[in-house]
């Protein structure tokens, strides 16, 4: 089966455009690129906030998932995936990356879901977000940083028209399912 082409994936300048439609307040930290989250915890450390690590995930059977956590939380991924009734994980190549979300390795973030108005893959959001203000993640590219409020990223993603899987981890990496009517923890949406 051949996917349609998809059109030019959408650009920095793009996501902040629908920020600002949105009412979504941001501020925006330049900075070397990272890759990982330990490569850039001297620059978290000078950024308030809860910092994000996202996975771009596959299952066995092709689906595809797209988990957003606490850069200091602890994943324990067979659990996640028994959690969410998926096949065992492994990370997504280059190649699906960028065919659905629009962006490389090292740039993965929540706000890739502006590419993905087809929704193929799955939102996995940690609940420990909203026990911070502000949250950061890259803004489609890896050398900078965007913050924004906890309940604007929920205005974010249901502008897209999504509503997150919610995740909270303890420890151990253990996750338990947030109910999709629960509020989130301190915040008013």
């Amino acid at each position: 089966m051949t996917t349609p082409p998809h059109a030019a994936p959408a650009t920095e300048a793009d996501l902040f455009a629908l920020f600002d439609r949105l009412g979504i307040a941001h501020r925006t930290t330049e900075h070397r690129p990272v890759f990982t989250v330990e490569e850039g915890a001297d620059l978290k450390a000078q950024m308030p906030g809860g910092h994000s690590k996202n996975l771009f995930l596959k299952d066995k059977k092709g689906k595809l998932f797209l988990l957003c956590a606490l850069g200091d939380s602890v994943i324990d991924l067979n659990a996640v995936s028994k959690v969410l009734s998926a096949g065992r994980f492994s990370f997504g190549s280059a190649e699906r990356l960028m065919e659905n979300l629009g962006v490389t390795p090292g740039s993965v973030t929540i706000f890739a879901l502006i590419n993905d108005p087809e929704q193929r893959v799955t939102l996995v959001l940690d609940e420990g977000f909203f026990a911070h203000d502000p949250v950061n993640f890259h803004p489609l590219r890896n050398d900078a940083t965007t913050a924004i409020s906890p309940a604007d990223l929920l205005t974010f993603i249901r502008a897209l028209g999504r509503e997150p899987i919610r995740l909270r981890f303890d420890a151990e990496g253990q996750p338990s399912r947030i109910e999709p009517d629960a509020p989130p923890a301190h915040v008013q949406s």
